[in-house]
Order: structure tokens, then C-alpha cells, then sequence
């Protein structure tokens, strides 16, 4: 959990920053008559290929596009070449070559050995490049170096060249934590898969079953369901969908727990709409559903009703899934999802987790319920997710 913090509030800090330097960016390219002091438009110039290098690391020092960065690093350093060496030796380079993608490898090798920058002065004419390295260092381990040639390496280039290895480090940071909310998010689908998986699983089986003789038609139908239910359950790819295509999941899931259940299980559906498009991150509505049913309604004798509702709200859609159920303890739920509890309410909580790290610390779940009272669980969605198109995730 502590990871995850950690990643949403550096995620929260690059927006800000990254946001800044693209204001900056823009008021740079109106033109310098608006830009004040010589320092002030320098300053703004550095800040704008600052950002433009940025992007271009986050994969990492042997990434594809990292030679675009060692482009602006260049002009940001004003040095007459750049290198951006990793640890094995990958080279990303720009400037002339006379002979220098080599000796940027040789520089980077010392100064990857040695932990610290050093500086190489030119072997022959006073006219000749010279070398300056800076190691580029993550959690304290050097994964190459930052390597600028100029005539001569004056100390303010010294100085630059260690606080741009610096900031590549940073940068590639962001990116590790940004491939780690990934692989977290992936495992809480994985999770929620493996959850649903074998309880439901072994109950629609046998409800099919048990029509198999009695009403084959029907049991026809459940099997069709059943597919229809697996096959969106179980996809590869995507983290998000839209409402509709996550309703239309839900109907085949509630058509089998009704063969369960019978009269029992009682549903209502207040949808608006205007908010089937609206895009939710993937398996967030159905374990709600799947939890008012397992937890809320299965426990009690009776069954009871299970209400499903969205409405628009604004910049946001509502969505709520309530039951009239046995409910639970307030207190135990605020610790079921502050600390967890293995093998209880599983989807709740991870559908909890999910949507905080991606709307942030107010944007999980709220939750109605008490002893003998029913649950409530209400989630809003935003309905402008440029970054979240279902249908190139």
C-alpha cells in the first residue's frame, strides 16, 4: 500500500510539474517581446526541452526514443555533443561524430566504475573536445551515465552535466513507479478473476445441471450465459470498458445466480441512458454486484432485492448497487478496507483500491450499511477520461 501512496503522489507532483513546464512552454512560443530578462527567457528555454526530454526516458536509458532526449540535453546544456550511456553500454547520441560515440563510451564506462563524475581534458590541440561524465544513480546504483563534450568543459558544464544525470534519474523513476501501477492494476484484475472464478463457477455449473433433464431449453439458455459471462470475465486485454458492456456482463451473472436463487432474487435496474458510454475501469460495477449477492443476500434465508442504478451528476456519473441484506458492521468495514481481510469481500476492496489510485484519495468507494440493514455502495466515475479510451487500451 505504501508503494502505491508513493506512486499516486509522485503521479500527482509530475502532473503538476509537467503542467507548468507546458504553460511555460507556451507562453515561450509567443514570442520573446512578452518573456522579460535574458535570464528569465534562458531560463524558460531550458524548462521547455527539459520537458520535451522528459517523455523519452520513462522507459528507461536503452529505451527506443532516449536519442530524442540526448537531443535536448544537448541544446539544454549547450554542449557540443550529448551521449546517455547505460550500464551495458547502450549508446543514445547526438552531435558530430568525429570518432566521439566512442570515446562517450569509454568516459561512461570509468565514470559507471567509479560512481562519480569526472572530467576528461582534450590529449591534443586547445581547440579539441573535452569530456565531462556524470553517473546517473537510482536507489543508489549507478545504471550509466550522462556524457558532454565541449571546448573547453568550463565548471558551470561540469556542474550541468550532474544535475541533468540527476534529473534523468528522476525521470527514469517516474517511469519504473508508472510500469508498477500498471503491473499492480493488472494483478488486482488477476485477483478479481481468481476471486470469482471458482465460487461462482462451481454454482452455475451445477444450477445448469440441474435443468439439464427438467428444462433442457433453459439449461441451453444458462450455458449461452454462462459463456457470455466468462468470455468478458476472463479477456486479456483492457482496463477499462463502458457501463453497457459491463451491465450486459452483469445480466449474464444474475441470470445464473437466478437459477439459483428463484424468486428469491429480486433486481431492478434504474440505468440512465445517457450514461451507458460512460467508460469505467473494467470489473468495478459487477463485484459489487457479485458481493451484494454473496455477502448480502446468500447469507439470509429469504433472498432479497438487489437495485442497480446510475444517473448523471454532473461531470461525474453515479453508480450505486444496493441490497436489502443482512449488511454489516460499520467498523468492520472501515477495517476491511483500510487493512483487508483475506478470503472476505475481496472484490469490494479491490475495486476500492482500484478506483483511489486512479481518481485519487475522495475517488473510491462510499459505502451505506449496517447490521441487519442492507449495504449501499456508491462509486462516481468521471465522464471525461481522454486517457481511457476502452477501445485502444
Amino acid at each position: 500500500m505504501t508503494d502505491v501512496v508513493l506512486a499516486a503522489v509522485l503521479g500527482v507532483l509530475g502532473g503538476v510539474v509537467l503542467t507548468v513546464l507546458l504553460l511555460l512552454a507556451r507562453r515561450l512560443a509567443r514570442g520573446a517581446a512578452d518573456l522579460g530578462s535574458d535570464a528569465e527567457r534562458a531560463a524558460l528555454t531550458a524548462l521547455h526541452h527539459a520537458s520535451l526530454a522528459a517523455p523519452h526516458l520513462r522507459a528507461g536509458l536503452a529505451g527506443p526514443d532516449v536519442v530524442k532526449a540526448a537531443r535536448h540535453l544537448r541544446v539544454l546544456l549547450g554542449s557540443a555533443a550529448v551521449a546517455i550511456v547505460d550500464a551495458d553500454g547502450a549508446l543514445s547520441f547526438d552531435g558530430p561524430s568525429d570518432g566521439l560515440e566512442s570515446a562517450a563510451v569509454r568516459i561512461a564506462e570509468q565514470v559507471t566504475a567509479s560512481g562519480r563524475r569526472q572530467v576528461f581534458p582534450s590529449p591534443g590541440a586547445d581547440d579539441d573536445l573535452e569530456g565531462v561524465g556524470a553517473p546517473i544513480l537510482v536507489d543508489g546504483r549507478v545504471i550509466g551515465a550522462v556524457v558532454a563534450f565541449a571546448a573547453p568543459v568550463r565548471a558551470s558544464l561540469v556542474r550541468a552535466a550532474e544535475e541533468v544525470a540527476d534529473w534523468c534519474a528522476a525521470q527514469v523513476e517516474l517511469g519504473d513507479l508508472d510500469s508498477s501501477r500498471t503491473q499492480l492494476a493488472e494483478a488486482e484484475l488477476r485477483s478479481l478473476r481468481a476471486q470469482i472464478s471458482p465460487h461462482f463457477i462451481y454454482n452455475a455449473l451445477t444450477a445448469i445441471a440441474s435443468f439439464i433433464h427438467t428444462d433442457p431449453v433453459r439449461a441451453r439458455e444458462l450455458v449461452l450465459e454462462f459463456a457470455d459471462f466468462t468470455r468478458y470475465s476472463f479477456r486479456r486485454q483492457g482496463e477499462f470498458t463502458t457501463l453497457a458492456e459491463e451491465l450486459g456482463s452483469i445480466h449474464s451473472y444474475l441470470e445464473l445466480e437466478r437459477a439459483r436463487f428463484g424468486e428469491r432474487l429480486r433486481v431492478t435496474l434504474q440505468i440512465a441512458p445517457e450514461t451507458l458510454a460512460t467508460v469505467i475501469p473494467f470489473l468495478s460495477v459487477q463485484p459489487l454486484v457479485e458481493n451484494a449477492v454473496r455477502h448480502g443476500l446468500e447469507p439470509g434465508e429469504g433472498g432479497g432485492e438487489i437495485r442497480i442504478a446510475s444517473r448523471d451528476d454532473g461531470t461525474h456519473t453515479e453508480i450505486t448497487v444496493e441490497d436489502d441484506g443482512i449488511g454489516m458492521d460499520p467498523e468492520g468495514l472501515r477495517e476491511l478496507l483500510t487493512v483487508g481481510a483475506e478470503g472476505l469481500h475481496i472484490g469490494l476492496r479491490n475495486v476500492d483500491t482500484r478506483l483511489r489510485q486512479l481518481y485519487g484519495a475522495d475517488g473510491g468507494l462510499v459505502v451505506e450499511t449496517n447490521t441487519g440493514a442492507g449495504t449501499l455502495v456508491r462509486m462516481r466515475v468521471p465522464k471525461s477520461q481522454p486517457l481511457h479510451d476502452p477501445d485502444n487500451d
